[in-house]
């Protein structure tokens, strides 16, 4: 697990290895970036449901556009849609406009709609993240998210079998119960799960992991009523991996004076009034996939109908200790994970995808 400014010189030493005329008509959406008329490309971003301000998956891709506009002088656009429904049109609207370098799909559940409308716009470069669409001029990113999730997983478990508080919330070896909130149940979320699960009973597989799907990335209340009911059975640590609907994991850990454990961005910085009780997150570089293909576009060497996948190894995926609770961690559960991470980069630890 890493600090926020290693973190960010991953980002770029990541980016640098793998390495657009005002839209009209979009309802919605707002601008960001250099000018469309001056830009070095101008991109459409499609956000994933739950929009802006989860504090997790979809601010974590606008921080790689945002980035992108930075280092490129690029101008982009943004939309959120708020059902799956919105995806396929609001992704022709990008295409029909003929004015975007590249439209960028965040999320599995736009994959659908982008199969048909990269077949319907053949010229129009697309890039999905999270899926994958085997079209020609379609690049697809994925993750390992099983691989950071056994971190955290590792982590928790070791947790969960001592006396341990820090901040607002505590763990008791009597329970050896933790817990899974899961925003929809796909085979994507479900190597969160997986993940998770085989790094508790790595440490130890009597310990009791109890899962839950909540069915949306946008429930906070039905987050909350998941983990409050999984803290009053026993649950020290709940790990989520739901969008915006983890924001109720963290005030039902916060009500229950227990801990959580954050998604894709650290969430100890972007949902600080629960900093006390996020013992870590595990971070999924949406940003880097979104920096790479715009960097690609820039670059004029855009690869369509090519899949990248970041896991631990390329520093895709990472664990990292909450901003406030990090440091009371102890050392040797800090140095037992640091040596799992080596473990599964060398192959000696197979973590599964799918839960067992």
């Amino acid at each position: 697990m890493v600090d926020s400014d290693e973190r960010r010189r991953r980002f770029l030493k990541l980016s640098g290895a793998l390495g657009v005329a005002g839209l009209t008509g979009l309802a919605g959406c707002s601008s960001g970036g250099g000018s469309g008329d001056d830009a070095a490309a101008n991109i459409g971003m499609v956000y994933a449901t739950g929009g802006l301000g989860d504090g997790s998956f979809n601010d974590q891709a606008q921080a790689g556009i945002q980035q992108a506009a930075e280092d490129f002088d690029i101008a982009y656009e943004e939309s959120q849609p708020e059902t799956n429904s919105e995806f396929q049109p609001t992704q022709r609207q990008y295409a029909q406009s003929g004015n975007y370098d590249l439209v960028s799909c965040i999320g599995y559940a736009q994959a659908d709609a982008l199969s048909t409308n990269a077949a319907a716009f053949p010229d129009q470069d697309w890039v999905i993240v999270d899926s994958v669409v085997d079209e020609p001029n379609v690049a697809s990113y994925g993750f390992r998210e099983h691989e950071g999730s056994f971190l955290v997983g590792y982590m928790a478990g070791m947790l969960t079998t001592r006396d341990f508080s820090a901040g607002a919330g505590s763990t008791s070896a009597d329970t050896k119960t933790v817990g899974f909130v899961g925003g929809t149940e796909t085979p994507l979320i479900q190597k969160f799960q997986a993940g998770f699960e085989a790094g508790v009973n790595h440490h130890d597989d009597s310990i009791e992991v109890v899962t839950s799907y909540v069915g949306s990335f946008n429930d906070p209340a039905a987050g909350q009523e998941q983990a409050r009911s999984m803290y009053d059975s026993g649950a020290d640590i709940v790990y989520h991996a739901s969008g915006a609907t983890g924001v109720g994991v963290f005030r039902a850990a916060q009500d229950m004076g227990k801990f959580a454990i954050g998604v894709d961005k650290d969430q100890s910085i972007t949902q600080a009034s629960f900093a006390d009780v996020i013992l870590a997150s595990m971070v999924k570089r949406v940003d880097t996939a979104v920096y790479t293909a715009v960097e690609s576009v820039v670059n004029d060497n855009f690869a369509g109908g090519e899949q990248t996948t970041f896991g631990l190894s390329d520093d895709g995926v990472e664990a990292v200790y909450g901003d406030q609770l990090g440091s009371q961690i102890p050392e040797d559960v800090k140095s037992t994970v640091a040596d799992a991470r080596e473990q599964i980069i060398a192959g000696d630890i197979t973590v599964p995808s799918k839960p067992q």
